[in-house]
């Protein structure tokens, strides 16, 4: 990977982010089980989203919150890879950082299955 040169404005910085990006995406995918166990389930969830009879608002809540899981689980493995590339001993703040990280994951998931209960069972 590669680092943007501080010159680099305007469309090609766009692009040069686009490419990043894609990189994020291919390493998490890649490298993180929990990040293509939720792609799986997502990919049953985004489209059931369409096709269950509620509003547009409903929807689109529907589809932020599981949008909001995948971002909370990239934000996660980039923590966790942060942690391990400093140190791979064990330390308590160390612990302390990947378990928050985790606890985050838990709530997002926990949020996802929230919204879809209340909107899907009201």
């Amino acid at each position: 990977m590669t680092f943007m040169p501080p010159n680099r404005t305007g469309f090609a910085r766009i692009i040069a982010a686009a490419g990043y990006s894609r990189d994020g995406f291919v390493a998490a995918f890649k490298g993180e089980a929990a990040f293509r166990q939720l792609i799986a389930l997502h990919a049953v969830l985004l489209p059931l989203a369409f096709f269950c009879p509620v509003s547009r608002g409903e929807r689109a809540l529907m589809i932020a919150v599981c949008l909001l899981s995948l971002i909370v689980e990239l934000l996660n493995s980039a923590i966790e890879a942060v942690v391990d590339r400093v140190s791979t001993e064990h330390h308590p703040l160390s612990k302390n950082a990947k378990d928050m990280g985790s606890a985050a994951q838990s709530i997002a998931l926990i949020m996802v299955a929230a919204v879809w209960a209340v909107i899907l069972l009201a």
